[in-house]
């Protein structure tokens, strides 16, 4: 059957009734997020938020177009297996990886891919979820000053088969605006002082 050749119909629409809800995440709170909160609420838990992936043969402009149109910072970069073998972030495609490999490989730039300025998987520093469900807004933002790193990735083992799986992701950037601060995304020791000031305006909570 072409395309043309269908059977579709409009499905039957309605109007809202009185005291309709709406669906909320598991971990939703009602309330503004503090350093004393679970960090639970600051985690992109990827059971709930498809992750965003690149391979690493991807051009690293296509690489950006693909970050943009997700609204993202991060890419998980995968293999065929969509195993993770590292990770990129819009700091790697705009700093000075990208001249660094055009000099050293003698290319040009629409030929510097991914593979090329990602951060390698053995090179990935992780926490397992466990320590995170046990752990504080005001942990992780100390972990992510401690790594100096933008982002923190979050490990479980699969319940069968016991293979270890990203099972979340957290961002500075996404805890600060979580927090109601106006950050500097580029400037990563700006946003760690704007977080500790409100640290010390919240006291601790």
């Amino acid at each position: 059957m072409s395309e043309t050749d269908n059977n579709y119909r409009p499905l039957s629409l309605s109007t809202l009734g009185p005291q309709i809800g709406y669906a909320k995440p598991d971990f939703y709170s009602p309330n503004p997020v503090k350093f004393a909160s679970s960090a639970l609420e600051v985690m992109t838990d990827l059971r709930f938020v498809p992750a965003a992936t690149v391979q690493a043969e991807l051009d690293i402009e296509s690489t950006t177009q693909k970050m943009i149109a997700r609204g993202v910072r991060l890419l998980l970069v995968v293999d065929a297996e969509d195993d993770v073998i590292g990770l990129v972030t819009a700091r790697d495609l705009v700093g000075d990886r990208p001249a660094e490999v055009m000099r050293a490989s003698q290319i040009q730039f629409q030929q510097v891919t991914v593979g090329h300025v990602m951060t390698t998987a053995d090179s990935i520093e992780v926490i397992p979820l466990d320590d995170v469900l046990h752990a504080r807004v005001g942990d992780i933002v100390e972990t992510l000053k401690h790594s100096g790193r933008q982002h923190a990735m979050v490990i479980e083992e699969e319940p069968f088969g016991g293979k270890q799986v990203i099972r979340g992701i957290f961002s500075a950037s996404q805890i600060s605006r979580q927090l109601g601060i106006a950050t500097q995304q580029h400037d990563l020791s700006q946003t760690f002082v704007e977080i500790e000031q409100a640290m010390t305006s919240q006291g601790n909570g």
